[in-house]
């Protein structure tokens, strides 16, 4: 068994067996990912594979740190840029319509399991979906959403507590808790 800086190295050096490894390695979690991110698994599976080439491609601009942090970073550009680049052809939601709204006081995302949470991301609009999982789920800052995505930070505040609120209609309507 290799460790992961011996499969950067070998990556690094275009090795396809040390190619296969770093894929075996982290292909079930980037593929969560870009779940988190589409509607569909073949959208996924299309963010997927054009990330993982990228990642070879760029492997050589590792310089340390968390791999897996480098790694996930590219997975959610990945998807942003898809995002872009579909949008026109998407329901999606005018950012420059939004009004603000201040945060929802409770937080609901703690109140129920990581399936049902899943499960109810993907049922949020594009706009509020995208937001709420570089949010809640990847951690970005309200700052770094609004450069990814060209939008106002202020949208990005007010697309989160729009997500916050969708999901916690959401939670209402299938009764998945009787707190909220």
């Amino acid at each position: 068994m290799h460790s992961e800086q011996e499969i950067i190295a070998g990556c690094q050096q275009q090795k396809p067996a040390f190619q296969e490894k770093l894929y075996q390695l982290y292909s079930r979690k980037m593929m969560a990912v870009c779940m988190r991110y589409t509607r569909s698994r073949f959208e996924a599976e299309d963010i997927f594979h054009e990330a993982f080439v990228r990642v070879f491609a760029n492997i050589r601009t590792y310089n340390g740190g968390s791999f897996e942090g480098w790694l996930r970073r590219i997975f959610v550009n990945t998807a942003i840029n898809h995002y872009h680049k579909n949008r026109k052809y998407q329901d999606h939601l005018d950012y420059s319509l939004v009004e603000e709204s201040s945060p929802a006081e409770d937080d609901i995302v703690s109140q129920i399991s990581s399936q049902e949470l899943l499960a109810l991301i993907n049922q949020l609009p594009e706009g509020y979906r995208l937001v709420f999982n570089l949010y809640v789920v990847e951690g970005f800052t309200h700052r770094e959403i609004a450069d990814m995505l060209q939008i106002a930070e202020g949208t990005s505040k007010s697309q989160l507590a729009k997500a916050k609120n969708y999901l916690k209609d959401l939670l209402h309507k299938y009764s998945i808790s009787e707190k909220c």
